[in-house]
């Protein structure tokens, strides 16, 4: 097992605190002639103990100065969340820290989500950061189980960005507004200096209205639902690690970004057992599997065979070294639903033109609990955790 830094979080922590005792334990055993614990059973047990204890500590920022990291939606991000903003802004609306806050108003319960992108590059093979940025946001509230109708947008510009570009931004969010039938209702514009920004920013909010009576959200998973992702995974992060042109890699993907709403209102309709939604962008499914098991307080157990990755988007993952399970997708989502209506749900996504390849994953189980576990395609189980690096910076 491998970790990512000098700060690794409280992973490395656990096993540093494991080793130091397990020498011990051993030591005295031997002096008392005392059988050593077995391998896979005592000393399994006692990791994940201290993992679990060392999760649940006080989140605390151990570096001076934001990094590239903070940014990437993994441990680092989670971290900065809990431990300054979450922290300093508590409230019980923004304490379940779901894409879309969930509010009341005059007797009508809305969603209210916002987002930034500084996707590097602006254009793309599928799309662009106009288009991007209102499927985002779309998204966000969709998977929040309202249906999306207004968005802001916010641009921040750099000085001498060509006025064409902005024009073919601007057309793009509004075809992409078209498409998922909301409507930029307000916005802001900013310019800063010659080389103090990358072109141009969006920064976007959007509210929905949730005509439904579904409590949805990770905390309310429970052992025995089914994991199902709409489609195949790691489009998006792929397509804009190779558009970066760093990199001799010829393949043929796209990114997925797309408005999810259309899906979303199908899946529900059509299986009112589902527990909760996760568009997976920064981070990947590997970090919305992390987040559920995580609050809910369960076990997960996906395998490897049955995540749908494209083989285009596979063979790049391999050569970029990077695995396609934290690889950001912009047009896919993650449904736990109760195990029972796991079949129905499963039609209910592939009805539609972007769920055609909607699989079942893996399932929630007891334990051990915070933990996700994937059984490999050699007929292993190993942990997949949170990670602490930043393998595809600016993705979104």
């Amino acid at each position: 097992m491998t970790t990512d830094g000098p700060a690794a979080g409280w992973m490395t922590e656990a096993l540093r605190a494991h080793d130091e005792q397990a020498r011990e334990e051993e030591a005295g055993q031997t002096r008392r002639g005392s059988p050593q614990p077995l391998p896979g059973t005592v000393r399994e047990e006692l990791v994940l103990d201290r993992i679990d204890r060392a999760r649940r500590s006080r989140p605390r920022v151990r570096e001076e100065r934001i990094t590239m990291s903070h940014g990437a939606g993994g441990k680092a991000t989670q971290t900065l969340i809990e431990a300054v903003f979450l922290d300093e802004l508590r409230n019980p609306l923004l304490e379940p820290l779901e894409d879309a806050a969930r509010l009341q108003v005059s007797g009508a319960r809305l969603a209210l989500t916002t987002d930034s992108f500084v996707v590097s590059p602006l254009f793309f093979p599928g799309g662009n950061i106009g288009d991007l940025a209102v499927n985002g946001t779309v998204n966000d509230l969709a998977t929040s189980g309202a249906i999306p109708l207004y968005l802001s947008a916010g641009f921040i510009l750099e000085e001498g960005f060509g006025v064409a570009d902005l024009t073919r931004i601007a057309r793009s969010m509004r075809e992409a507004a078209d498409a998922a039938g909301v409507q930029v209702v307000t916005g802001d514009t900013k310019v800063v200096e010659r080389g103090k920004a990358d072109g141009c920013y969006v920064n976007t909010a959007g509210v929905g209205v949730i005509e439904h009576g579904l409590d949805l959200g990770v905390a309310n998973v429970q052992p025995g639902d089914a994991i199902i992702v709409s489609g195949p995974i790691g489009d998006h992060g792929v397509t804009i690690m190779l558009a970066r042109g760093e990199l001799d890699i010829e393949a043929d993907v796209t990114s997925d970004t797309a408005p999810l709403g259309g899906l979303v209102a199908g899946l529900l309709a059509a299986a009112p057992g589902v527990r909760a939604l996760r568009d997976a962008t920064r981070g990947g499914v590997a970090t919305i599997l992390n987040e559920i098991a995580r609050a809910a307080n369960v076990g997960v157990l996906v395998s490897e065979d049955d995540i749908p990755v494209r083989p285009e988007v596979r063979g790049a993952s391999e050569l970029l070294g990077i695995d396609p399970m934290y690889v950001a997708c912009e047009g896919r989502m993650v449904a736990v639903v109760h195990g029972d209506q796991a079949g129905q749900a499963l039609a209910a996504l592939r009805a539609h033109p972007l769920g055609e390849q909607a699989a079942i994953i893996g399932q929630v189980t007891a334990g051990p609990p915070g933990i996700v576990q994937l059984k490999t395609a050699f007929g292993g189980t190993r942990i997949v955790d949170l990670l602490v690096g930043d393998p595809l910076p600016r993705i979104c």
